[in-house]
């Protein structure tokens, strides 16, 4: 009898910024994960906010059209104080997120801290533990780890997805405590005082 190999899996990681946007790229066959690249598209020099949301659009729609992504997987606005940045931030997020529709690259969304979560164990870790957790696990040339954060960052989104991806599902939601009590009476040890 034939074992039947895993289809092999590739996931765009993608860090959104109106002034830098990263990009990582993993591949998944089964629980390998290997990675493939990432990098940066520096817009700094480019003043007009319109013509650097066609460069984003533009950027994400070669990544796409290069590594042809089963999954793309971005990092979701944060909330700040400065209420200017989330909107040019949001503003990045929506034209990835609409070069990804175009081409039907399924869509999954991360918040920050959960990113750092899944990598480190860590929500509050900082950019250089999530760089080191990466260049662990992923065995990432020497080279690649001198780029920007911006590109560990993107590189983190898309190795979150693979780490929620292989979770398995739990097989019941729970309303609240009394529901999850409720629910599971052999498992739960009552104060009888």
């Amino acid at each position: 009898m034939k074992v039947a190999q895993p289809q092999e899996k590739i996931i765009l990681g993608i860090d959104p910024g109106t002034n830098v946007m990263g990009f990582g790229v993993i591949s998944v066959c089964g629980k390998n994960v290997s990675f493939l690249d990432m990098g940066t598209l520096d817009m700094k020099k480019t003043k007009d906010p319109y013509l650097k949301l066609k460069q984003i659009f533009d950027f994400t729609t070669e990544l796409i059209e290069r590594f042809l992504p089963d999954e793309f997987a971005i990092e979701a606005q944060f909330f700040g104080k400065n209420v200017q940045s989330m909107l040019k931030l949001g503003r990045a997020q929506g034209v990835a997120i609409a070069a990804a529709l175009e081409r039907d690259v399924p869509i999954c969304e991360y918040a920050p801290l959960k990113i750092k979560m899944a990598i480190t164990g860590n929500g509050q870790a900082s950019k250089e533990q999530v760089a080191d957790m990466l260049h662990r696990f992923l065995k990432i040339p020497n080279e690649k780890m001198q780029l920007a954060f911006d590109a560990t960052d993107a590189l983190a989104v898309a190795y979150c997805h693979f780490l929620q991806a292989s979770r398995p599902a739990t097989e019941k939601k729970y309303k609240s405590w009394n529901d999850f009590v409720n629910s599971n009476s052999s498992r739960v040890v009552r104060n009888t005082k």
